[in-house]
């Protein structure tokens, strides 16, 4: 079978599970008497498993199973959890990313066999009675479906079956239907049993219905079988075409079959509620015919802490990307109407229309912006575990704390957020968290706390790293930046804290003693920079020597489709991101201030930066320098300037288009929009001129 079509979506829901590995494993180390969790993990490891046998990948398969094995161990109270097995499972977790990475890249899982994990895996097993065998031990869970060689062969007349289920074979045989009792057994060999069985089922229902499974379909699916399972099968077939149709499911031993024994009436209720008191419980006729892939959710309770089916679709990136630009496309035409709508003034049928064009397009690009957001969690979910190694790696007391996990941004901004996220808790645990001396001389607790806090502020989300570290040392900062020659040391004198604290962000900045696998490797708060700068963000520090540090990043929400201020400049139109702008002045030109030869103005007590546009792009300005200043007072974290421009013409949703990587030279220009009339204006990046 060629599986490759199916590559993609298991290397989705492998990732998917390795995570939830990942999460549960750590709540395990906290809680190991947590059977929610505990059922959890096998449950992950058993759906691993099968998915890997499925697609081909024994290495990874034959890990998973004996992932899953100790696990069947440890649900039935024979093993207990112990620290090392904590830290074997997260090696396991190690060698599976590994094998999911090499699939990745080249559809296969590579050739290391992790005989050492494996080994120590068994070991675990080794230490119970019974563990060294290599199949799974539910066999007791279903002890009705697991009659011995030697017992009855007809299993399908020794089901205890319900009043209603009597009355329904009746009825059907009334009919001219046949009642069949069939036992199928896999080989002892077998690692996929539920899905040979679920092939049976689907077999089997292509000759008939199958009223009754014991064990109940749900039992077959979690694999709460040894290696029996026997069905009651309505059907107008032949017995031997049936019995067929089963044997040539791969991997089955045998199939027996023949005729049901039924009373000729209902048996009494009486009767039947000691019937059902002494039975193993059955499952109803619609659920049996689902077969066990399906859970019908009516006849049996979920097992406790079953997690709630996700109910989202996987939706490839590059169609939505397709969807997207249609909306554009549509936003475009509905500007070329409104711009036409302008020369008609006195028709108000066509307005209406606009505005009904208008409504169409702003529900439609809410809803494509709405299927384009994702959670966050996806991306830090995976942080805990890594604080877990640095800790252990630093011998280091750390804790991380995570809040806002639900926040979502854009699909392509999620993707890139979390190596810069990373850099910076690696950050915070080397650089910022004390040595235990330390934090003791400090009075501080002996575990140093690092926060990962998320939320939205208006158009875009806020997301904050901070710790109860040490702090920057802006001193040490100035000496290094001095020692290396990036300030001089006159600089260095006027140069306030904050304006140190920004040198970090410089390639190759790095004050740390050694370079350690952890950080100090010249490499980490550029990259974070630029990453972030990257998807039209900011990032700002704040610190306090022997407090702490607080790192914010803002990201914008989206960046297809932006509110934003279009103005003039030198006869040419121009955007300026809404979410950017504090305010529009005006000023008179006594009010421009020199200082350090620098256009500044004052307003309301601070201090602003002029930018004049027109020097920026090279434009002759349309106004004459009596005229009062339009100026556009525009912020980026703690720092603010004001751009100035010749005319204002408002406010209006845009589209952006990528200049791409021909026109990648010029930093203060983050992309174009085509207006109502077709002309292009280009989108100035107000980060990149502050």
């Amino acid at each position: 079978m060629d599986v490759s079509q199916y590559l993609e979506i298991f290397l989705d829901e492998t990732k998917e599970h390795l995570q939830n590995l990942n999460t549960q494993i750590l709540n395990l180390e906290s809680d190991s008497e947590n059977m929610d969790t505990i059922n959890e993990i096998f449950r992950a490891a058993h759906s691993l498993k099968g998915m890997a046998g499925t697609m081909g990948y024994k290495r990874m398969q034959t890990l998973t199973h004996d992932m899953e094995n100790v696990f069947s161990e440890v649900r039935n109270g024979t093993i207990k959890v112990q620290p090392e097995m904590i830290d074997i499972l997260f090696q396991c977790l190690d060698a599976l990313e590994e094998y999911t990475n090499n699939i990745q890249n080249s559809a296969d899982e590579g050739t290391n066999d992790n005989e050492p994990l494996i080994k120590l895996l068994q070991g675990v097993l080794n230490g119970e009675k019974e563990a060294s065998e290599a199949g799974e031990k539910p066999a007791a869970e279903a002890p009705a479906a697991n009659a011995t060689e030697s017992g009855s062969e007809e299993k399908w007349n020794e089901i205890a079956l319900d009043e209603s289920q009597v009355t329904v074979l009746l009825e059907a045989r009334k009919q001219g239907k046949k009642v069949y009792g069939l036992n199928v057994r896999v080989q002892e060999t077998c690692l996929l049993k539920a899905a040979r069985a679920f092939l049976v089922f689907k077999a089997v229902e292509e000759h008939g219905e199958i009223v009754v499974s014991q064990p109940s379909a749900q039992d077959v699916e979690d694999e709460k079988f040894d290696r029996d399972f026997t069905l009651i099968v309505l059907s107008d077939a032949n017995l031997e075409d049936i019995i067929k149709a089963a044997e040539n499911v791969s991997e089955i031993e045998k199939v027996t079959g023949g005729d049901v024994k039924l009373p000729e009436a209902p048996v009494e209720s009486k009767e039947m509620q000691k019937q059902e008191e002494d039975a193993v419980s059955v499952k109803a006729p619609e659920a049996a015919k689902a077969a066990p892939a399906a859970k019908t959710g009516t006849d049996k309770k979920p097992a406790a802490g079953k997690p709630v089916v996700n109910r989202t679709v996987r939706v490839d990136i590059e169609k939505l990307d397709v969807l997207m630009n249609l909306v554009s496309e549509l936003i475009i035409a509905k500007n070329s109407l409104v711009s036409a709508a302008g020369q008609e003034q006195n028709n108000s049928g066509f307005n209406e229309q606009i505005e009904y064009l208008e409504s169409v397009t702003t529900s439609l690009h809410e809803s494509v912006m709405k299927v384009r957001m994702v959670p966050i969690e996806s991306v830090v979910s995976k942080f805990p575990r890594m604080i877990r190694d640095l800790s252990k790696k630093l011998d280091k007391k750390l804790e991380l704390y995570m809040t806002g996990e639900e926040t979502e941004l854009d699909r392509t901004v999620v993707d890139e957020i979390g190596d810069p996220l990373m850099h910076l808790l690696r950050n915070s645990a080397d650089h910022g968290i004390e040595s235990a001396e330390v934090r003791a001389q400090r009075g501080k607790p002996a575990t140093g706390s690092i926060f990962l806090d998320a939320y939205q502020d208006g158009n875009n989300v806020i997301i904050e790293v901070r710790d109860d570290g040490n702090g920057i040392d802006v001193k040490a900062v100035r000496a290094k930046a001095i020692e290396r020659g990036t300030i001089t040391p006159e600089q260095a004198e006027t140069m306030t804290d904050k304006e140190i604290i920004n040198l970090l962000f410089l390639p190759s900045f790095s004050t740390a003693k050694q370079v350690t696998d952890v950080s100090g490797r010249g490499v980490g708060l550029d990259v974070v920079k630029s990453k972030i700068e990257s998807l039209s963000g900011e990032v700002d520090v704040k610190s306090q020597l022997g407090v702490g540090s607080t790192w914010t990043i803002r990201l914008p929400l989206t960046l297809a489709i932006i509110q934003a201020l279009m103005v003039v400049v030198g006869h040419e139109k121009y955007a300026i991101a809404l979410g950017s702008i504090q305010s529009i002045e005006d000023v008179r030109p006594d009010e421009v201030k020199l200082v350090e030869n620098k256009e500044v103005i004052s307003l309301r007590g601070c201090v602003i930066p002029l930018i004049r546009l027109n020097q920026v792009l090279n434009s002759e300005s349309s106004k004459s320098p009596e005229d009062n200043l339009n100026v556009v007072i525009v912020k980026k974290g703690d720092m603010q300037a004001g751009l100035v421009i010749d005319e204002l013409i408002g406010q209006q949703e845009i589209v952006i288009k990528s200049l791409g990587k021909y026109i990648r030279q010029c930093k203060f220009i983050s992309g174009a929009t085509i207006l109502g009339d077709g002309e292009v204006a280009l989108i100035l990046d107000a980060n990149a001129l502050i």
